[in-house]
């Protein structure tokens, strides 16, 4: 089975910029390649709404065969909120916590994003974990597109 990776909004601008477009493209191939599934969500496509144009029409390049589309539920909705109450990161970062509770309740295989402050942070995923754990979730598997991508022998 191939591997279900929830990307965010920042793995879509990522393509274009420069500090990391490399290791997103390489992950972008695997997405070509057949290797693995994206799950994209509907708050996704909400935040590319106002990214630039070439970030917007991205994914419009690739099949529909190639996503798993997924969409914001009030469970994830709540669960975005826990790690909020319980104080794993504050208020302002809701949206980002709306990512990680979709895809923890997805059950992808992992959720890849650029976002270093409040996504791919130790301190946080254990925190996330956490939360997820205590309230009968299963745990999240959160890396960088870096840490996705084939690099050969």
């Amino acid at each position: 089975m191939k591997p279900r990776i929830y990307i965010d909004t920042s793995v879509v601008g990522g393509y274009f910029d420069e500090e990391f477009s490399e290791p997103t493209k390489k992950l972008f191939e695997r997405l070509e390649n057949k290797e693995i599934i994206f799950v994209i969500s509907d708050l996704l496509e909400l935040e590319l709404i106002g990214a630039p144009q070439n970030v917007r029409e991205l994914l419009y390049n690739y099949s529909a065969d190639k996503f798993e589309r997924i969409n914001l539920t009030e469970d994830a909705i709540q669960l975005a909120d826990t790690y909020i109450t319980e104080k794993v990161i504050g208020k302002t970062s809701l949206e980002d916590c709306r990512h990680i509770a979709l895809a923890t309740i997805n059950k992808v295989d992992v959720l890849a994003s650029w976002n270093f402050k409040h996504i791919v942070n130790l301190d946080r995923i254990k925190g996330y974990n956490s939360v997820n754990y205590r309230f009968g979730y299963p745990m999240i598997e959160i890396r960088s597109s870096k840490d996705l991508v084939n690099y050969g022998d």
